[in-house]
C-alpha cells in the first residue's frame, strides 16, 4: 500500500505528464493550422499575381473606355468569388483548427477528472477516520471546478458556432452586393 505522500506525487507526475502531452497536442494543432493558412495565402498570392498580369493587359488592350469599364466589370465578378472562396477556405481552416483544439482539451480534462476522481476516492478509503468531512469538501470542490470548465466549454463551443454563422452570413450577403454591382455595371 502507498501512503499519502507517494500516492499525492505519483497524481501530480501524472497531471504534469498530462499537460505537456496535451500542450505538445495544441502545439501541433496550431501549427497545422498556420501551415494551412501559409499555404492559402500563398497560393492567392500566385493566383492573384498571374490573374492581374492577365487582366492588366486586358485592360491596357481596351480601344475606348465602354470598352475598358466592360472589361472592368466582367473581372470583377470572378474576383468577388474568389475572395469569397478565400473567405470561406480561412474559415474552414479556424474551424477545424479549433474543433481540432476543443477535442484535445476536451479528451485531456476527461482523463484528468478521471484520475483526480480516482486519487480522491483512493484516499477517501485509506483517509483516518474523522476525516469524511474534508473528503467530502475536496471532492465536492472539485466537482464545482469541473462544472465551471464544462460551462465554459459550453459557451466557447456556441460562440464558435455564432462566428460561423455571422461568417457564412457576411460572406452571403457580400455575394448578393457584388453580383448586384456587377449586374448594374453591365446595364450601363
Amino acid at each position: 500500500m502507498f501512503s499519502m505522500s507517494e500516492q499525492f506525487s505519483t497524481a501530480i507526475k501524472a497531471n504534469f505528464e498530462a499537460q505537456l502531452a496535451m500542450i505538445n497536442a495544441l502545439t501541433g494543432t496550431a501549427l497545422e493550422g498556420v501551415t494551412k493558412v501559409i499555404e492559402l495565402n500563398l497560393g492567392a498570392a500566385k493566383a492573384s499575381a498571374a490573374e492581374s498580369a492577365v487582366a492588366a493587359k486586358q485592360l491596357l488592350s481596351a480601344k475606348d473606355p465602354q470598352e475598358f469599364f466592360a472589361l472592368s466589370a466582367a473581372q470583377a465578378q470572378p474576383n468577388t468569388e474568389k475572395a469569397m472562396a478565400y473567405g470561406r477556405h480561412l474559415a474552414a481552416i479556424a474551424s477545424g483548427t479549433q474543433a481540432e483544439f476543443t477535442k484535445t482539451t476536451e479528451a485531456q480534462i476527461a482523463n484528468a477528472h478521471g484520475k483526480v476522481i480516482g486519487l480522491l476516492n483512493e484516499v477517501a478509503k485509506n483517509a483516518p477516520a474523522g476525516s469524511e468531512s474534508a473528503v467530502a469538501i475536496l471532492k465536492s470542490a472539485f466537482d464545482n471546478a469541473n462544472a465551471g470548465y464544462e460551462q465554459l466549454t459550453k459557451t466557447a463551443k456556441q460562440a464558435a458556432e455564432a462566428l460561423e454563422t455571422n461568417l457564412t452570413t457576411v460572406t452571403s450577403q457580400f455575394s448578393q452586393a457584388a453580383e448586384k454591382t456587377v449586374k448594374q455595371a453591365d446595364k450601363k
